[in-house]
């Protein structure tokens, strides 16, 4: 899946549909204006990789929505990666 440049409150009801049940990876490299919701989803892919004995890597995620993961105490829940989404 890849995330629009925009991902907040406003955004999250559909990107939760988009997301699916079988995503293992989040391009995050186009995000620019995100909040809390870019969390709350990233969370999401991630537990439903988990309920399928899968890991959903985090892709291109800028360092501010890193941070912001740190500082909700989940950023060891993700997974995050550098470089670019798998083709």
């Amino acid at each position: 899946m890849k995330l629009p440049a925009t991902a907040t409150l406003e955004q999250a009801t559909g990107l939760l549909a988009q997301l699916g049940t079988d995503t293992v990876e989040v391009d995050a490299s186009a995000l620019s204006a995100f909040d809390t919701s870019a969390v709350a989803l990233l969370l999401e892919a991630s537990r439903r990789a988990q309920a399928r004995g899968a890991r959903c890597v985090v892709r291109g995620a800028p360092p501010k929505l890193r941070q912001l993961a740190t500082i909700y105490g989940v950023d060891e829940l993700l997974s995050f990666e550098d470089g670019p989404a798998a083709a």
